[in-house]
């Protein structure tokens, strides 16, 4: 019987006490001494007292702590309070707590989704045709001047922030997302080199298939960017990017691998950790810590689609890291 709950409790002390009764009766009729008679009736009265107080502070107590809380919580003088109850009275109870729990959870975690939403609104409140226009000037020129790799740079870097700022879609292909991973992988290979490639893996013989697909904008960039940054660009020589796409039955499945330096095994412990659970840590963060991006694109893919989808992170430490995202099968006429 696990005693946590306190109906349990109820129950043992009821049955301990009907026992103990049937068994003080039970010596009284064959028991014939007086003296006998007399010692019992004495640790009777004891062993009740004894139970009495067992009552008091092992079932009266916790259950009007437990009343004093969820009256509380009913009158909307507390939240967050009816979360630690200490003891509940039964598995129905503690179940429906941690229910109410998720759901508040799930608001709070929507709420400052929606804040970050609006906030990178506001930081986009620059004029983008104003961008583009003076971005597309300084190619002109670069042409003009035959510098031909700063034309394509800026072309570069043109689309990405138009694939960034313009579309407004929640959901896109694969496609453009490709398209906008490769655009960032060309600014990054001006500043690398050839320190860095980027690969494009199709497990699948129906490619134009694949890209049809559907996902939340900007999963891949995020993740490729916290590739370089955390694995790559402190890795001494040249570095590898893979990004491998295949679909099962009912799952579309995107592995980012990189050979970069790895992740600790207990850091890796915890941000695995933080994926499966889901946490809001990461947005009172600062930009540059490490795992940002993948917690905040983690947590899109859950509001958007559910528990069952979301990243799993593979690591070992001086060989690389693989980065799994596993999406449902969305096409855009399903959407």
């Amino acid at each position: 019987m696990n005693f946590k709950y306190l109906i349990n409790r109820v129950i043992f002390l009821i049955l301990a006490l009907l026992i103990f009764t049937g068994l003080i009766i039970f010596f009284n009729i064959i028991v014939e001494d007086a003296q006998i008679l007399i010692l019992i009736s004495i640790l009777s009265v004891l062993l009740y007292l004894f139970l009495l107080i067992v009552f008091y502070f092992w079932i009266l107590i916790p259950y009007r702590e437990t009343r004093k809380i969820l009256n509380l919580f009913i009158n909307g003088y507390t939240t967050q309070g009816v979360f630690d109850i200490k003891h509940n009275i039964s598995p129905e109870i503690e179940n429906a707590i941690e229910k109410l729990k998720e759901n508040f959870y799930t608001h709070d975690l929507i709420n400052a989704t929606r804040k970050q939403a609006q906030l990178l609104a506001l930081q986009n409140q620059i004029n983008p045709h104003f961008l583009y226009n003076t971005l597309e000037g300084i190619r002109s020129e670069a042409l003009i001047a035959k510098l031909n790799t700063v034309a394509d740079m800026t072309e570069a870097l043109g689309n990405f922030f138009r694939y960034t700022i313009s579309n407004t879609e929640q959901l896109v292909s694969l496609e453009d997302e490709l398209i906008n991973v490769e655009n960032y992988y060309l600014i990054q290979q001006y500043r690398f080199g050839e320190r860095i490639s980027l690969k494009l893996v199709y497990e699948s013989d129906d490619r134009e298939k694949l890209l049809k697909y559907q996902l939340p904008k900007l999963t891949l960039q995020p993740i490729v960017e916290n590739a370089i940054q955390h694995g790559i660009e402190r890795k001494i020589g040249k570095g590898t990017i893979i990004i491998k796409i295949e679909a099962t039955k009912k799952r579309l499945i995107i592995t980012i691998r990189d050979d970069g330096l790895g992740i600790p095994k207990e850091q890796l412990n915890n941000l695995n950790k933080k994926l499966n659970t889901g946490t809001l840590e990461y947005i009172n963060q600062e930009e540059g810590s490490g795992g940002i991006a993948i917690l905040n694109v983690n947590n899109r893919i859950k509001l958007l689609f559910g528990e069952s989808y979301g990243i799993d992170i593979f690591s070992t430490e001086g060989a690389g890291t693989d980065v799994e995202i596993t999406l449902p099968l969305t096409s855009e006429q399903t959407k």
